[in-house]
């Protein structure tokens, strides 16, 4: 029985939340990513295509090439906020689906056809994520992954295609070899340079003699170009782990500025932790020199998402790490091993005032968001109108702490 395969993709999809925070990117050149000499690309328009802009690119020879975008830092957090909508949706809808990336998911409606027109099903599935999260996608419907994939980058933008089974090998035969994942640029030089530059040429070849150019990625590739993939879909599962990495603009051996930036970066953790109900047992703490020597240290803990706990075991563990007669390159945090809990108050530690601070915290990242460090984002002397604590949803177990209604901050 031949399989039934859906890939989505959200289009550009750091750029078109970013144009639904605020209308008025709408239609102009956005480019997302790091801002710094060493930031790159991680997300452009389509605007910015014109003039050769791609993802990846070093964020400097994109604002060369095209100067009058807009550059955007972005905000991780908000992104995965607005990806895990569009996971749930999915999760209510299909049977099995898997979560690819952020922004990339494939579902497996094998068998389906019996009950439903999967292709029919597939349209109201994405007119429904159109529709609750006003985000553009695409999705392509297949025989397989592989397939599926490059028919949706053909559908784009925000738009759809089908290729029944049995037309896998006409459909992929005209395009360029780089439209097949897993040809990268050294890949494509080579089989470019033998004069192969259309996927219908390895369709026309023996696959021995891809073998003799690659080796086992020249199978592999041969059987892509046939339209042949046989990889099973993988059934989401909840993340087990969550980190943050920043690369310094320059190497930097400002052990004060470095505390600052680990300390962040660990606060933010925490903070997504608790927002979403999870606890950490394992604490890692990385450090890549100017040499590019990458060192990184792990500690395991009681479970945890309260910033008092974790931000000393992390300051510890760059302690450990940190050698001073080397200027540093990028530090980095990461919590793993998450299960799904609430932090449990420690009766002979923890107090009201603290437990209430932390509520405090959590509803002024909510409501205002962080800055390009994970800080919050407020300004001396601004007035907060908190609500009653119980209606922001407590992350502690018992009681919920009462905060004044008013805060100055």
């Amino acid at each position: 029985m031949d399989r039934t395969i859906l890939h989505f993709d959200l289009d550009t999809f750091f750029v078109s939340v970013e144009r639904k925070l605020d209308s008025r990117l709408d239609n102009k050149p956005v480019l997302v990513g790091g801002t710094g000499d060493r930031g790159v690309v991680a997300a452009c328009s389509y605007e910015t295509r014109r003039y050769g802009v791609h993802s990846g690119m070093p964020m400097k020879m994109a604002r060369n090439l095209c100067p009058e975008a807009t550059v955007i830092r972005g905000n991780a957090s908000t992104y995965s906020e607005h990806s895990k909508v569009v996971t749930e949706i999915i999760r209510e809808t299909v049977p099995v689906f898997e979560k690819a990336s952020i922004d990339e998911f494939y579902a497996d409606l094998s068998g389906m056809d019996k009950f439903f027109n999967c292709f029919s099903m597939a349209n109201e599935l994405r007119d429904r994520i159109i529709r609750e999260t006003s985000l553009p996608i695409s999705f392509g419907l297949s025989t397989n992954k592989l397939v599926s994939k490059v028919a949706t980058g053909e559908a784009k933008p925000n738009n759809r295609l089908k290729v029944d089974a049995g037309n896998e090998k006409t459909f992929l035969a005209p395009m360029r070899i780089q439209k097949i994942p897993m040809v990268g640029d050294k890949t494509n030089q080579l089989l470019d340079n033998l004069g192969i530059r259309y996927v219908k040429t390895i369709q026309e070849m023996p696959m021995e003699m891809m073998a003799k150019v690659l080796g086992k990625n020249g199978i592999a590739l041969w059987n892509r170009a046939n339209g042949r993939d046989d990889s099973p879909i993988v059934p989401f599962h909840e993340r087990k782990s969550i980190s943050n990495e920043r690369t310094f603009g320059k190497d930097t051996g400002d052990v004060k500025r470095i505390r600052e930036m680990i300390r962040a970066m660990g606060e933010n953790l925490a903070f997504q932790l608790r927002n979403g109900q999870k606890l950490t047992s394992c604490v890692s703490v990385k450090i890549r020199y100017s040499d590019f020597n990458t060192f990184s240290r792990q500690l395991k803990i009681p479970y945890t998402s309260a910033d008092h706990i974790l931000i000393p075991h992390i300051e510890r563990l760059f302690d450990q790490l940190y050698n001073r007669r080397m200027m540093v390159r990028l530090v980095g945090v990461n919590f793993s091993d998450l299960v799904t809990g609430n932090y449990q108050i420690n009766m002979f530690d923890d107090t009201e005032e603290k437990l209430n601070l932390y509520m405090a915290m959590d509803y002024i990242r909510n409501r205002y968001g962080t800055d390009d460090r994970g800080n919050s984002i407020l300004s001396w002397g601004t007035t907060l109108d908190i609500p009653n604590i119980s209606s922001m949803g407590n992350p502690f177990n018992g009681d919920p702490p009462v905060i004044p209604a008013h805060r100055n901050a």
